[in-house]
């Protein structure tokens, strides 16, 4: 049951999330990396140095959001990401990649952690914090909502156009709406931390280490970071399953195979979305029910339906490795209101920006190292044994790690 105010900001935040997932361009990025003749190996390269350069400026980010306000960091990040998209569109070789995925890491980078700070942080001016979970369950909820409506359009524009390449250039236009809803935001949520301090900036980096020496925090940090990571390492190469999936299908046979399997990605990402919006949504029921292991318990499965998509991936039962990878997703969508929650719990608020960017950092590194080792296992084995191999490691060191730090 909701125990809050859909009132007039409760709907900009579901604008904001809406708009943000409404790149058309995500639901073809590995495809429309590999028809520019990028192999998977320079495509990890790419992706993990969008994640380097997030993990540089991550913290110094979030800092600065807290310090000096984040509708202006949640603006430059917009700003950045629309550069971004045009350099994609135009972008003829791995160099001029190299600096439209930089940009994009910069968006990114300012992006993380400020605005779900400011959710938070609107909860407390509303005394709403008991229903955090919820409340950003349902506002990530309209955030699957735009990705399915996203991969819907995409895909209608890919059969229409038969091209990867224009999707960007439509991409920017909710990004410029999402650039004036932000500034719309009240001026309450772009609110300095230690505002009568002489020194605000030095005063947050103290507050900020003192709560990351806590065992607990930590704990929570990487639990999060890490199925994240290793899904935004991983959840592209889902193009790959589904257009064998698209093969399959005795449908639209005397149509363009791009077409085809434009319409057809479309349709499965769609489907996707809406089942992850779903999940979203039904977080704070999930915390309910198991409110001391569903951290590490949803990460342990995650990583094993990570494993059997790699296993039915190389004995070709395609459908089946496309549901276990949908499972992955369903999994995570979940997780991050929770993890979200349970974090705000332990941090205080006039720091959580900054320690959501320190658990976005640790995404970052683990993303980057995760985005390399699967493209050169790709290049060299196939994309099946890249599941098994990398879901495996991960699944061992959770327990160990798990053990350890209990």
């Amino acid at each position: 049951m909701v125990s809050f105010s859909k009132n007039k900001q409760y709907y900009k935040f579901c604008a904001y999330g809406f708009l943000k997932n409404l790149r058309f361009f995500d639901a073809f990025f590995i495809l429309f990396l590999v028809e520019k003749g990028l192999p998977y190996t320079q495509i990890g390269v790419l992706y993990a140095v969008r994640e380097v350069l997030i993990n540089v400026i991550e913290v110094p980010s979030g800092l600065l959001a807290d310090t000096y306000g984040r509708k202006n960091a949640l603006m430059l990040s917009f700003v950045a990401y629309i550069v971004s998209f045009y350099l994609f569109y135009s972008a003829e070789n791995f160099w001029w990649f190299m600096l439209a995925f930089i940009l994009y890491g910069v968006g990114d980078a300012f992006r993380s952690g400020t605005h779900k700070g400011m959710i938070i942080d609107y909860l407390a001016l509303k005394n709403w914090q008991d229903h955090k979970i919820s409340y950003y369950g349902h506002t990530r909820s309209w955030s699957q909502k735009g990705s399915a409506l996203s991969s819907l359009i995409a895909g209608l524009i890919v059969f229409h156009t038969g091209s990867f390449q224009n999707i960007f250039l439509y991409s920017i236009v909710p990004y410029l709406f999402n650039l004036m809803l932000i500034y719309s935001y009240p001026k309450e949520l772009n609110k300095s931390t230690h505002q009568h301090e002489k020194a605000p900036l030095v005063t947050t980096i103290k507050s900020f280490f003192n709560i990351m020496r806590q065992i607990n925090v930590l704990k929570i940090i990487n639990s999060s970071a890490a199925h994240s990571a290793y899904l935004k390492a991983v959840k592209d190469y889902i193009q790959l399953i589904m257009i064998q999936v698209a093969i399959l299908m005795p449908i639209m046979l005397t149509v363009d195979f791009d077409k085809k399997n434009g319409l057809v990605v479309g349709a499965l990402y769609f489907f996707i979305f809406l089942a992850t919006s779903q999940a979203s949504r039904l977080a704070s029921w999930f915390y309910d029910k198991n409110k001391l292991n569903i951290s590490y318990n949803s990460l342990i499965v995650g990583f094993c339906l990570g494993v059997l998509c790699g296993v039915f991936i190389v004995l070709k039962f395609w459908v089946l490795g496309l549901i276990s990878m949908i499972g992955i997703y369903i999994i995570e969508n979940i997780r991050k209101p929770i993890l979200t929650g349970v974090v705000s719990d332990n941090v205080p608020n006039d720091i959580l920006t900054s320690v959501i960017s320190a658990q976005s950092l640790l995404k970052t590194i683990m993303t980057a190292i995760l985005a390399i080792v699967f493209g050169i296992l790709v290049d060299n084995f196939s994309i099946g044994t890249a599941f098994i191999v990398v879901s495996t490691t991960l699944f061992l060191l959770s327990i160990v790690i798990n053990k350890r730090v209990n």
